[in-house]
Protein backbone atom coordinates (compact mmCIF):
# COMPACT_ATOMS: atom_id res chain seq x y z
CA UNK A 1 0.00 0.00 0.00
CA UNK A 2 1.50 3.23 -1.20
CA UNK A 3 1.52 5.46 2.42
CA UNK A 4 0.48 9.24 2.63
CA UNK A 5 3.73 10.12 3.31
CA UNK A 6 5.44 8.40 0.38
CA UNK A 7 7.14 11.35 -1.88
CA UNK A 8 5.42 9.53 -4.91
CA UNK A 9 2.01 9.36 -3.25
CA UNK A 10 2.37 13.37 -2.41
CA UNK A 11 3.54 13.61 -5.92
CA UNK A 12 0.08 11.69 -7.47
CA UNK A 13 -2.00 13.76 -4.97
CA UNK A 14 -0.22 17.03 -6.30
CA UNK A 15 -0.96 16.35 -9.71
CA UNK A 16 -4.72 15.13 -9.48
CA UNK A 17 -5.41 17.99 -7.31
CA UNK A 18 -3.73 20.93 -9.98
CA UNK A 19 -4.23 19.33 -13.42
CA UNK A 20 -5.89 15.62 -12.83
CA UNK A 21 -9.13 16.40 -14.20
CA UNK A 22 -7.57 18.73 -17.11
CA UNK A 23 -4.96 15.43 -18.13
CA UNK A 24 -7.81 13.13 -18.21
CA UNK A 25 -10.06 14.93 -20.66
CA UNK A 26 -6.97 15.53 -22.96
CA UNK A 27 -6.30 11.96 -22.71
CA UNK A 28 -9.92 10.95 -23.43
CA UNK A 29 -10.22 13.23 -26.08
CA UNK A 30 -6.53 10.62 -28.06
CA UNK A 31 -9.02 7.75 -26.79
CA UNK A 32 -12.02 8.73 -28.41
CA UNK A 33 -9.87 9.82 -31.57
CA UNK A 34 -8.32 6.08 -31.16
CA UNK A 35 -12.02 4.67 -31.63
CA UNK A 36 -13.07 6.64 -34.00
CA UNK A 37 -10.32 5.74 -36.04
CA UNK A 38 -10.68 1.90 -35.34
CA UNK A 39 -14.31 1.72 -36.43
CA UNK A 40 -13.10 2.90 -39.91
CA UNK A 41 -11.40 -0.65 -40.02
CA UNK A 42 -14.34 -3.47 -40.42
CA UNK A 43 -12.45 -6.56 -39.49
CA UNK A 44 -10.34 -4.85 -36.63
CA UNK A 45 -10.63 -8.09 -34.03
CA UNK A 46 -9.30 -9.78 -37.14
CA UNK A 47 -6.36 -7.73 -36.88
CA UNK A 48 -6.14 -7.94 -33.35
CA UNK A 49 -5.79 -11.53 -33.80
CA UNK A 50 -3.07 -11.71 -36.51
CA UNK A 51 -1.12 -9.42 -34.24
CA UNK A 52 -1.32 -11.30 -30.91
CA UNK A 53 -0.07 -14.34 -32.97
CA UNK A 54 2.54 -12.84 -34.50
CA UNK A 55 4.02 -10.99 -31.71
CA UNK A 56 3.50 -14.67 -30.19
CA UNK A 57 5.93 -16.39 -32.68
CA UNK A 58 8.26 -13.55 -32.03
CA UNK A 59 8.56 -14.72 -28.36
CA UNK A 60 8.41 -18.56 -29.37
CA UNK A 61 11.43 -18.40 -32.03
CA UNK A 62 12.92 -15.10 -30.56
CA UNK A 63 17.01 -16.41 -30.14
CA UNK A 64 16.32 -17.95 -34.14
CA UNK A 65 15.09 -14.58 -35.31
CA UNK A 66 18.26 -12.41 -33.31
CA UNK A 67 20.67 -14.62 -35.71
CA UNK A 68 18.73 -14.11 -38.50
CA UNK A 69 18.17 -10.49 -38.38
CA UNK A 70 22.03 -10.19 -37.57
CA UNK A 71 23.02 -12.13 -40.35
CA UNK A 72 20.73 -10.79 -43.15
CA UNK A 73 21.52 -7.14 -41.63
CA UNK A 74 24.95 -7.43 -41.99
CA UNK A 75 24.80 -8.95 -45.53
CA UNK A 76 22.67 -5.35 -46.27
CA UNK A 77 26.15 -3.23 -44.39
CA UNK A 78 24.64 -2.74 -40.82
CA UNK A 79 26.83 -3.46 -37.94
CA UNK A 80 25.30 -5.21 -35.04
CA UNK A 81 26.03 -5.88 -31.51
CA UNK A 82 24.07 -7.68 -29.16
CA UNK A 83 23.85 -5.84 -25.35
CA UNK A 84 23.00 -8.36 -22.10
CA UNK A 85 22.23 -5.38 -20.05
CA UNK A 86 21.22 -1.84 -20.13
CA UNK A 87 24.71 -0.73 -18.67
CA UNK A 88 26.58 -3.31 -21.40
CA UNK A 89 24.27 -1.32 -24.21
CA UNK A 90 25.26 2.28 -22.85
CA UNK A 91 28.81 1.30 -22.54
CA UNK A 92 28.74 0.21 -26.38
CA UNK A 93 27.09 3.01 -27.11
CA UNK A 94 29.72 5.30 -25.76
CA UNK A 95 32.35 3.40 -27.40
CA UNK A 96 31.33 3.74 -31.05
CA UNK A 97 30.81 6.94 -30.57
CA UNK A 98 34.33 7.85 -28.54
CA UNK A 99 36.02 6.03 -31.66
CA UNK A 100 34.08 8.78 -34.35
CA UNK A 101 35.21 11.51 -32.03
CA UNK A 102 31.41 12.35 -31.50
CA UNK A 103 30.79 15.63 -29.42
CA UNK A 104 26.99 15.63 -29.93
CA UNK A 105 24.03 13.32 -31.08
CA UNK A 106 21.24 14.30 -32.07
CA UNK A 107 18.36 11.66 -30.79
CA UNK A 108 14.70 10.71 -31.67
CA UNK A 109 12.54 9.04 -28.68
CA UNK A 110 13.27 5.94 -27.88
CA UNK A 111 11.59 4.11 -24.42
CA UNK A 112 14.73 1.68 -24.90
CA UNK A 113 17.29 4.73 -24.19
CA UNK A 114 14.86 5.77 -21.67
CA UNK A 115 15.10 2.45 -20.40
CA UNK A 116 18.60 1.90 -20.22
CA UNK A 117 19.31 5.90 -18.93
CA UNK A 118 21.46 6.46 -22.14
CA UNK A 119 21.11 10.21 -21.95
CA UNK A 120 22.77 11.14 -18.31
CA UNK A 121 25.34 8.36 -19.19
CA UNK A 122 26.87 9.75 -22.46
CA UNK A 123 26.32 13.25 -20.72
CA UNK A 124 28.81 12.44 -17.65
CA UNK A 125 30.56 11.20 -20.26
CA UNK A 126 31.19 14.69 -21.92
CA UNK A 127 28.83 13.92 -25.07
CA UNK A 128 26.01 16.58 -25.29
CA UNK A 129 22.90 14.46 -26.05
CA UNK A 130 19.80 16.55 -28.06
CA UNK A 131 16.14 15.24 -28.21
CA UNK A 132 14.79 15.73 -31.17
CA UNK A 133 11.16 14.79 -30.88
CA UNK A 134 9.07 18.20 -30.13
CA UNK A 135 7.69 16.40 -26.83
CA UNK A 136 11.04 15.18 -25.70
CA UNK A 137 12.85 18.16 -26.14
CA UNK A 138 10.39 20.00 -24.11
CA UNK A 139 10.51 17.79 -21.33
CA UNK A 140 14.23 17.78 -21.74
CA UNK A 141 14.83 21.90 -21.97
CA UNK A 142 12.92 21.28 -18.16
CA UNK A 143 15.05 18.58 -17.23
CA UNK A 144 12.47 15.88 -16.12
CA UNK A 145 11.70 12.89 -17.91
CA UNK A 146 8.69 11.53 -20.17
CA UNK A 147 5.24 11.35 -18.60
CA UNK A 148 3.72 8.82 -22.25
CA UNK A 149 5.62 6.96 -24.24
CA UNK A 150 4.01 8.69 -27.47
CA UNK A 151 2.56 11.78 -26.02
CA UNK A 152 5.86 12.52 -23.78
CA UNK A 153 4.53 16.57 -22.50
CA UNK A 154 1.08 15.60 -22.39
CA UNK A 155 1.12 16.71 -18.54
CA UNK A 156 2.39 20.50 -19.70
CA UNK A 157 0.22 23.21 -20.75
CA UNK A 158 1.68 25.94 -23.61
CA UNK A 159 2.35 28.03 -21.18
CA UNK A 160 5.17 25.91 -19.54
CA UNK A 161 6.79 25.29 -22.95
CA UNK A 162 7.00 28.87 -23.49
CA UNK A 163 8.75 28.66 -20.39
CA UNK A 164 10.60 25.97 -20.76
CA UNK A 165 11.67 28.21 -24.52
CA UNK A 166 12.45 31.19 -23.07
CA UNK A 167 9.49 32.79 -25.03
CA UNK A 168 6.18 34.84 -23.96
CA UNK A 169 4.30 34.09 -26.54
CA UNK A 170 2.31 30.60 -25.97
CA UNK A 171 0.58 29.76 -29.32
CA UNK A 172 1.21 26.52 -30.25
CA UNK A 173 1.84 27.27 -33.69
CA UNK A 174 4.05 29.63 -33.06
CA UNK A 175 6.42 27.67 -30.39
CA UNK A 176 6.28 24.71 -32.94
CA UNK A 177 7.46 26.71 -35.05
CA UNK A 178 10.40 28.49 -32.46
CA UNK A 179 11.27 24.60 -31.99
CA UNK A 180 11.19 23.69 -35.59
CA UNK A 181 13.94 26.84 -36.01
CA UNK A 182 16.32 25.65 -32.26
CA UNK A 183 16.34 22.34 -33.85
CA UNK A 184 17.02 22.56 -37.16
CA UNK A 185 20.57 23.71 -36.29
CA UNK A 186 20.99 21.16 -33.42
CA UNK A 187 20.79 18.57 -36.68
CA UNK A 188 22.97 20.09 -38.92
CA UNK A 189 25.54 20.51 -36.24
CA UNK A 190 25.62 16.83 -34.87
CA UNK A 191 28.26 14.22 -35.11
CA UNK A 192 25.69 11.35 -35.07
CA UNK A 193 22.27 10.37 -34.66
CA UNK A 194 20.22 7.79 -31.95
CA UNK A 195 16.98 6.43 -33.07
CA UNK A 196 14.99 3.82 -31.81
CA UNK A 197 12.94 1.45 -33.96
CA UNK A 198 9.76 0.31 -33.78
CA UNK A 199 10.15 -3.30 -35.55
CA UNK A 200 13.51 -5.15 -37.03
CA UNK A 201 12.25 -7.54 -39.84
CA UNK A 202 14.21 -10.65 -39.36
CA UNK A 203 13.94 -11.82 -43.28
CA UNK A 204 15.23 -8.56 -44.51
CA UNK A 205 17.81 -7.41 -42.15
CA UNK A 206 15.77 -3.92 -41.94
CA UNK A 207 14.66 -1.41 -38.90
CA UNK A 208 11.31 0.44 -39.03
CA UNK A 209 10.99 3.71 -37.37
CA UNK A 210 7.49 5.23 -37.29
CA UNK A 211 7.27 9.34 -36.85
CA UNK A 212 5.34 12.28 -37.13
CA UNK A 213 7.65 15.05 -37.06
CA UNK A 214 10.60 13.68 -39.58
CA UNK A 215 12.99 14.09 -36.57
CA UNK A 216 13.81 9.98 -36.70
CA UNK A 217 14.76 10.57 -40.51
CA UNK A 218 17.17 13.80 -40.37
CA UNK A 219 18.98 12.24 -37.56
CA UNK A 220 19.45 9.26 -39.42
CA UNK A 221 20.44 10.86 -42.64
CA UNK A 222 22.17 13.98 -42.33
CA UNK A 223 25.36 12.75 -39.78
CA UNK A 224 27.80 10.33 -40.93
CA UNK A 225 26.34 7.66 -38.06
CA UNK A 226 23.43 6.17 -37.17
CA UNK A 227 22.49 4.62 -34.20
CA UNK A 228 19.65 2.05 -33.64
CA UNK A 229 19.07 1.16 -30.03
CA UNK A 230 16.37 -1.37 -29.70
CA UNK A 231 15.21 -3.92 -27.84
CA UNK A 232 15.07 -7.94 -29.25
CA UNK A 233 11.12 -7.78 -28.39
CA UNK A 234 10.76 -5.87 -31.59
CA UNK A 235 11.69 -8.38 -33.75
CA UNK A 236 9.18 -9.20 -36.22
CA UNK A 237 10.10 -12.23 -39.30
CA UNK A 238 7.87 -10.68 -42.21
CA UNK A 239 7.15 -7.50 -43.85
CA UNK A 240 4.08 -8.45 -43.95
CA UNK A 241 4.34 -8.59 -40.21
CA UNK A 242 5.33 -5.27 -40.14
CA UNK A 243 2.22 -4.40 -42.23
CA UNK A 244 -0.36 -5.64 -40.00
CA UNK A 245 0.78 -4.23 -36.99
CA UNK A 246 1.50 -0.97 -38.55
CA UNK A 247 -2.19 -0.91 -39.50
CA UNK A 248 -2.96 -1.00 -35.44
CA UNK A 249 0.09 1.07 -34.25
CA UNK A 250 -0.87 4.35 -35.02
CA UNK A 251 -4.17 4.44 -34.97
CA UNK A 252 -4.21 2.91 -31.22
CA UNK A 253 -1.35 5.41 -30.53
CA UNK A 254 -2.94 8.77 -32.18
CA UNK A 255 -5.92 7.49 -34.00
CA UNK A 256 -4.17 8.29 -37.08
CA UNK A 257 -4.03 5.50 -40.32
CA UNK A 258 -0.52 6.09 -40.32
CA UNK A 259 1.84 8.00 -39.07
CA UNK A 260 3.08 11.17 -41.13
CA UNK A 261 6.55 9.20 -41.95
CA UNK A 262 7.50 5.51 -41.89
CA UNK A 263 11.22 4.79 -42.76
CA UNK A 264 12.46 1.14 -44.12
CA UNK A 265 16.22 1.57 -42.69
CA UNK A 266 19.04 -0.37 -44.51
CA UNK A 267 22.44 0.25 -45.56
CA UNK A 268 23.61 3.52 -44.56
CA UNK A 269 25.00 4.98 -48.13
CA UNK A 270 26.66 7.97 -46.66
CA UNK A 271 28.22 6.95 -43.42
CA UNK A 272 27.64 4.11 -41.09
CA UNK A 273 24.78 2.20 -39.32
CA UNK A 274 25.17 0.22 -36.55
CA UNK A 275 21.72 -1.80 -34.33
CA UNK A 276 22.27 -2.58 -30.81
CA UNK A 277 19.73 -5.48 -29.96
CA UNK A 278 19.46 -5.26 -25.97
CA UNK A 279 18.20 -7.87 -24.25
CA UNK A 280 18.29 -6.46 -20.31
CA UNK A 281 16.21 -9.40 -19.07
CA UNK A 282 13.62 -9.79 -22.49
CA UNK A 283 15.02 -13.77 -22.94
CA UNK A 284 14.29 -14.40 -19.45
CA UNK A 285 10.53 -13.71 -19.96
CA UNK A 286 10.53 -16.33 -22.28
CA UNK A 287 8.91 -19.41 -21.30
CA UNK A 288 7.77 -17.54 -17.50
CA UNK A 289 4.31 -16.51 -16.46
CA UNK A 290 5.34 -12.91 -17.99
CA UNK A 291 6.25 -13.51 -20.99
CA UNK A 292 3.03 -11.74 -22.92
CA UNK A 293 4.71 -8.76 -22.06
CA UNK A 294 7.21 -8.95 -25.23
CA UNK A 295 4.19 -8.90 -26.86
CA UNK A 296 3.77 -5.03 -26.76
CA UNK A 297 4.46 -2.67 -29.50
CA UNK A 298 4.40 0.08 -27.56
CA UNK A 299 1.40 1.84 -29.39
CA UNK A 300 0.15 3.55 -25.66
CA UNK A 301 -3.31 2.60 -26.03
CA UNK A 302 -3.66 1.26 -22.40
CA UNK A 303 -2.05 4.32 -20.93
CA UNK A 304 -4.58 6.44 -22.79
CA UNK A 305 -7.52 4.49 -21.44
CA UNK A 306 -6.57 3.97 -18.33
CA UNK A 307 -8.49 5.43 -15.24
CA UNK A 308 -5.79 5.73 -13.05
CA UNK A 309 -2.90 6.60 -15.45
CA UNK A 310 -5.27 9.95 -17.12
CA UNK A 311 -5.94 10.92 -13.53
CA UNK A 312 -2.23 10.29 -11.73
CA UNK A 313 -0.13 11.36 -14.67
CA UNK A 314 2.66 8.89 -15.93
CA UNK A 315 5.15 10.91 -13.54
CA UNK A 316 3.94 8.99 -10.37
CA UNK A 317 4.97 5.38 -11.70
CA UNK A 318 8.30 6.26 -10.90
CA UNK A 319 9.43 3.97 -14.60
CA UNK A 320 10.46 5.41 -17.99
CA UNK A 321 6.84 3.06 -19.16
CA UNK A 322 4.13 4.21 -16.80
CA UNK A 323 0.33 2.60 -16.67
CA UNK A 324 -0.64 -0.94 -16.96
CA UNK A 325 2.40 -1.87 -19.44
CA UNK A 326 4.43 -0.50 -16.70
CA UNK A 327 3.13 -2.12 -13.49
CA UNK A 328 4.31 -5.32 -15.30
CA UNK A 329 7.58 -3.98 -16.87
CA UNK A 330 9.10 -2.29 -13.75
CA UNK A 331 9.07 -5.12 -11.31
CA UNK A 332 10.75 -7.71 -14.08
CA UNK A 333 13.28 -4.95 -15.04
CA UNK A 334 14.62 -3.86 -11.79
CA UNK A 335 14.11 -4.33 -7.59
CA UNK A 336 10.41 -5.88 -7.30
CA UNK A 337 10.48 -4.08 -3.97
CA UNK A 338 10.81 -0.56 -5.32
CA UNK A 339 7.93 -1.08 -7.53
CA UNK A 340 5.54 -3.08 -5.21
CA UNK A 341 2.86 -0.87 -5.32
CA UNK A 342 1.93 -0.43 -9.52
CA UNK A 343 -0.27 -3.45 -10.23
CA UNK A 344 -2.05 -2.33 -6.99
CA UNK A 345 -2.08 1.00 -8.45
CA UNK A 346 -5.25 -0.15 -11.13
CA UNK A 347 -8.67 -0.89 -10.96
CA UNK A 348 -8.69 -4.33 -13.45
CA UNK A 349 -11.27 -3.07 -15.37
CA UNK A 350 -10.02 -4.21 -18.11
CA UNK A 351 -10.01 -0.98 -20.36
CA UNK A 352 -6.50 -1.84 -20.94
CA UNK A 353 -6.77 -5.19 -22.32
CA UNK A 354 -9.87 -4.11 -25.00
CA UNK A 355 -7.41 -2.22 -26.38
CA UNK A 356 -4.27 -3.40 -26.69
CA UNK A 357 -3.83 -4.60 -30.79
CA UNK A 358 -2.06 -7.86 -29.33
CA UNK A 359 -4.24 -8.82 -27.22
CA UNK A 360 -2.33 -8.86 -24.11
CA UNK A 361 -3.83 -9.86 -21.18
CA UNK A 362 -3.51 -7.12 -18.84
CA UNK A 363 -5.94 -8.49 -16.03
CA UNK A 364 -4.42 -11.84 -15.74
CA UNK A 365 -1.23 -10.56 -15.87
CA UNK A 366 -1.71 -7.98 -13.17
CA UNK A 367 -3.08 -10.42 -10.62
CA UNK A 368 -0.17 -12.42 -11.26
CA UNK A 369 2.30 -9.55 -10.71
CA UNK A 370 0.70 -8.62 -7.42
CA UNK A 371 1.36 -12.13 -6.13
CA UNK A 372 5.27 -11.56 -7.53
CA UNK A 373 5.48 -8.36 -6.01
CA UNK A 374 4.29 -9.89 -2.35
CA UNK A 375 5.91 -11.49 0.46
CA UNK A 376 3.61 -13.66 1.89
CA UNK A 377 2.41 -13.52 5.18
CA UNK A 378 0.48 -15.59 7.96
CA UNK A 379 -2.53 -13.47 7.56
CA UNK A 380 -2.03 -14.04 3.59
CA UNK A 381 -1.84 -17.44 3.97
CA UNK A 382 -4.54 -18.42 6.32
CA UNK A 383 -6.61 -16.24 4.25
CA UNK A 384 -6.19 -18.19 1.48
CA UNK A 385 -6.65 -21.35 3.31
CA UNK A 386 -10.20 -19.73 4.47
CA UNK A 387 -11.32 -18.06 0.82
CA UNK A 388 -10.90 -21.72 -0.32
CA UNK A 389 -12.82 -23.64 2.00
CA UNK A 390 -16.89 -22.74 2.56
CA UNK A 391 -16.92 -24.51 6.09
CA UNK A 392 -13.87 -22.67 7.47
CA UNK A 393 -15.32 -19.70 5.24
CA UNK A 394 -18.77 -19.75 7.68
CA UNK A 395 -16.34 -20.28 10.81
CA UNK A 396 -14.67 -17.41 10.34
CA UNK A 397 -17.95 -15.09 9.37
CA UNK A 398 -19.02 -16.29 12.40
CA UNK A 399 -16.31 -15.68 14.64
CA UNK A 400 -15.89 -12.28 12.76
CA UNK A 401 -19.16 -11.40 13.80
CA UNK A 402 -18.66 -11.73 17.38
CA UNK A 403 -15.77 -9.70 18.07
CA UNK A 404 -15.67 -6.46 18.79
CA UNK A 405 -15.01 -3.92 16.25
CA UNK A 406 -12.33 -1.94 18.05
CA UNK A 407 -10.46 -5.94 18.31
CA UNK A 408 -11.21 -6.03 14.34
CA UNK A 409 -10.00 -2.80 13.52
CA UNK A 410 -6.75 -2.97 15.85
CA UNK A 411 -6.41 -6.43 13.94
CA UNK A 412 -6.70 -5.13 10.13
CA UNK A 413 -4.36 -1.77 11.06
CA UNK A 414 -2.82 -1.83 7.55
CA UNK A 415 -6.20 -1.78 6.11
CA UNK A 416 -8.01 0.14 8.61
CA UNK A 417 -5.97 2.99 8.80
CA UNK A 418 -6.77 4.93 5.66
CA UNK A 419 -10.08 3.36 5.36
CA UNK A 420 -13.43 2.85 7.80
CA UNK A 421 -14.50 -0.67 8.19
CA UNK A 422 -18.27 -1.19 6.91
CA UNK A 423 -20.45 -2.24 9.05
CA UNK A 424 -20.89 -6.10 9.24
CA UNK A 425 -24.28 -7.76 8.33
CA UNK A 426 -26.12 -10.07 10.13
CA UNK A 427 -25.71 -13.67 8.98
CA UNK A 428 -27.71 -15.40 6.09
CA UNK A 429 -27.16 -19.00 5.80
CA UNK A 430 -27.97 -20.09 2.06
Amino acid sequence: MIKPNNPHYQLGVKFYRERGEWHDQNLWEIRKKRDRAVKGVSNWEFFRKRGSEIKSRVVKNLPQLIEQFTANAQKEGIEVYFASTAQEHNQKVLEILQKEGVKKVVKSKSMLTEECGLNPFLERNGIEVIDTDLGERIVQLRKEPPSHIVLPAIHLKKEEVAEALGEEESDPIYLTRKMRQLLRQEFLSADAGITGANFLVAQKGWAVVATNEGNADLGATLSPLHIISVGVDKLVESLEDVGVLLKMLARNATGQPITTYTTFFGAKSNGRRVVILVDNGRLNRRGGEFEETLKCIRCSACLTTCPVFRRSGGHSYRYPIPGPIGSLLAPLQEEPEKYRDLPFACTLCGSCEMVCPVEIPFTKLLIQMRRFVTTPTLLGIVGEKILHSPTLYRLFAQIIRLTPPSLLEKALSQWSKYRKLPQIPKIRWI
